[in-house]
């Protein structure tokens, strides 16, 4: 499998690029590219990576990437079923830091959107009054850029990245910058490491043979995942654990016992210990509080 790295390279006579995307589901390869990526889920959910970070998505998600941070919405395995009558949707904008000529951001009044740029090389989260405001924008502009307004959508853009530079209302996404392209090998190879955890994260995972399947040993293997992920790969497998029991916590009535073994814990109290780590509090602490009980 060849993936390419840079999908979203930008015409020469284009600013940027606005896409509305519709599909059975969500583009299912990681890759990372040069562009400046900022994206909104309208329908659908699913596991977010980005960065080193794992987490459920869902729709009105509003996520701006910085160049060449890997990322990655995988859709729910329900959506890949060939009789599923579920679709995404999402808009997303694509535009390089240079996009207003060479050495525009070094001017005063592009202070701001410098700041922004910057911070966006962890990935930042948007949410609250100015995620809502900015996603009708972006569906605003969208409409422009179909009707061929030309100055009126760069002026739209800017007041969309003005209002995003000036918010307070985001969360970061990686842990750390994410520095250098990724080369095509490098992104088949992760590709493949989370096709196989994603279909086998509910049972035992064989180390040796996704070792195998890269053809490396399972200590280079290793080496190799803590290196590209600021984390170990079994700290992978239970965070993806983590996070499906999350979601099965907020949106089923299955008692904690039933996702603990759904989510391919083999013991309660295992489940229960890992949960805490990654997710600071009790699994009955966490349904309770998107239950609204606390």
């Amino acid at each position: 499998m060849k993936v390419a790295v840079h999908k979203s390279a930008i015409p020469e006579n284009q600013m940027f690029i606005i896409k509305e995307l519709e599909d059975k589901h969500f583009d299912p390869q990681w890759h990372a590219h040069s562009e400046y990526q900022l994206f909104v889920v309208l329908e659908g959910t699913g596991t977010r990576f980005i960065g080193d970070s794992i987490k459920s998505f869902k729709d009105t998600e509003l996520v701006l990437t910085g160049k060449d941070l890997p990322h990655l919405w995988r859709s729910d395995e329900v959506y890949f079923r060939k009789d599923s009558p579920l679709s995404i949707k999402g808009i997303v904008i694509y535009l390089q830091e240079n996009f207003l000529g060479e050495h525009m951001l070094e001017k005063e009044e592009l202070f701001l959107l410098k700041k922004l740029f910057r911070r966006s090389s962890r990935g930042l989260e948007f949410y609250g009054a100015h995620r809502d405001e900015v996603i009708s924008m972006m569906k605003e502009l969208l409409y422009m850029k179909e009707n061929l307004r030309g100055l009126e959508s760069l002026i739209q853009l800017l007041k969309i990245l003005n209002i995003l530079a000036q918010s307070k209302e985001y969360h970061y996404i990686s842990h750390s910058e994410y520095t250098g392209r990724f080369n095509e090998n490098e992104t088949d190879r992760m590709n493949k490491v989370y096709e196989y955890t994603l279909a086998n994260f509910r049972k035992k995972i064989s180390l040796r043979e996704l070792a195998e399947m890269l053809f490396m040993t399972p200590t280079s293997f290793s080496r190799y995942f803590t290196s590209r992920n600021n984390k170990s790969f079994s700290s992978f497998v239970s965070e993806i654990r983590i996070k499906h029991a999350c979601k099965l916590l907020i949106e089923t009535d299955l008692p904690v016992s039933t996702i603990s073994y759904e989510c391919g814990f083999n013991t309660l109290s295992n489940f229960n210990k890992q949960f805490r780590d990654v997710m600071l509090k009790k699994p009955s602490e966490y349904k309770a509080e998107f239950s609204g009980i606390l």
